[in-house]
């Protein structure tokens, strides 16, 4: 008989980060994330996890509003369901669902992660197998003083940690802001990989200029220089400029992406596991930009070890990721809820190893920093 789900956990967690970590609509010194138990009723345990950036100064869906999601509506539907089928959990979810991916990510990988215990094979198996065992990662330097960022970066390459960095700009006048990347740019040296992220900050006249100025500093990469729904402008600016850019927001899907690229955009995309709605969905979107000629790269929501994991079981199934991947998220925080840490190791990460995400709870850390309400 079909093992089914017997229970469904929605856990809110408040880590605390290394440093105040500064993007362009707030400035994070916890992460909140939503970590998911899900039992079936052979006693295995399948983990997911959903996370966002700054609660809703973000985007659409709090911490708070996937866990009550997962609660009242997804947990009815899926408890004594056979686990095994997660196709079919996923058609009922979505018939039942609209919007809140993020809750539907951690339900997904959940499943994949039960999946994989069950099978004792890894969750990089069930998406088709692994083409990769270690993954670059880059590190975002965000804490705003440009000295610190250089001093930063410059320990980080010695210790072969990093060798691509991301800033965060777009808090600042635009003059500001191109000083402080043109500064640690020249400091850093050609061998050294530099991007950045403007999270929507800019309408298309500033990115115009801040782009010719970027692009001129020798930057490689400009992430989300525009408003998410201002498509238009991104296809005008990759035109315009040979410096490329990474469409992130603008993203949620392979539909998204679809669209974009028959607009004319050429570019990059951030694939994102939460914004995508899983894992599996988030591969939909390799496939059209493969097709369209648009370059991948592996996205992060500053996911915790389990939603890290996730994403790397993912990523480790593309055979080309042409910007690496930012799946630093774990390193940005104090400390961790599982006993088997990520390994960071040679500008980049292992894939974990073992059946399912390859990550188990530590049951006192969780303990510690779960949010009592």
């Amino acid at each position: 008989m079909p093992a089914t789900i017997e229970s469904i956990e929605a856990i809110l967690v408040d880590v605390p980060t290394i440093r105040p970590h500064q993007l362009s609509m707030t400035t994070m010194g916890v992460q909140s994330m939503v970590i998911v138990r899900m039992k079936d009723s052979d006693g295995l345990e399948g983990l997911g996890e959903a996370t966002t950036i700054g609660g809703l100064a973000y985007g659409p869906e709090s911490p708070e509003g996937v866990k009550l999601t997962i609660d009242t509506y997804l947990k009815p539907q899926l408890i004594g369901q056979p686990a095994e089928n997660i196709n079919t959990l996923k058609v009922m979810v979505d018939r039942s669902t609209r919007g809140n991916n993020l809750a539907r990510s951690a339900i997904e990988t959940a499943l994949l992660d039960l999946q994989g215990k069950r099978l004792n094979r890894p969750v990089s198996d069930l998406l088709g197998g692994a083409v990769h065992t270690h993954l670059p990662v880059l590190w975002t330097l965000a804490s705003g003083d440009t000295d610190r960022d250089i001093a930063e970066a410059l320990d980080l390459v010695e210790t072969r940690r990093h060798n691509a960095f991301k800033l965060k700009i777009g808090a600042r006048p635009l003059r500001d802001d191109v000083r402080h990347v043109a500064a640690i740019k020249a400091a850093l040296g050609e061998q050294v990989s530099v991007r950045v992220d403007v999270n929507q900050a800019w309408d298309e006249s500033t990115a115009a200029r801040g782009m010719a100025e970027l692009q001129a500093a020798g930057i490689d990469l400009v992430e989300q220089p525009t408003p998410m729904k201002d498509h238009a402008a991104l296809v005008r600016l990759s035109r315009k400029f040979h410096l490329p850019i990474l469409a992130d927001e603008a993203v949620a899907d392979a539909k998204d992406l679809y669209h974009l690229a028959a607009a004319g955009f050429a570019g990059a995309v951030a694939m994102k596991i939460a914004k995508a709605g899983g894992p599996a969905r988030a591969l939909e979107q390799a496939t059209v930009a493969r097709a369209a000629g648009i370059g991948l790269y592996g996205g992060t929501l500053l996911e915790g070890t389990i939603g890290t994991a996730a994403a790397l079981h993912a990523w480790a199934t593309l055979d080309t990721l042409h910007w690496g991947t930012e799946m630093f998220g774990p390193r940005l925080m104090k400390d961790d809820i599982v006993a088997n840490p990520l390994t960071f190791r040679d500008n980049g990460v292992d894939l974990p190893r073992g059946p399912g995400l390859g990550v188990v709870i530590d049951e006192d850390k969780l303990a510690e920093y779960r949010r009592r309400t």
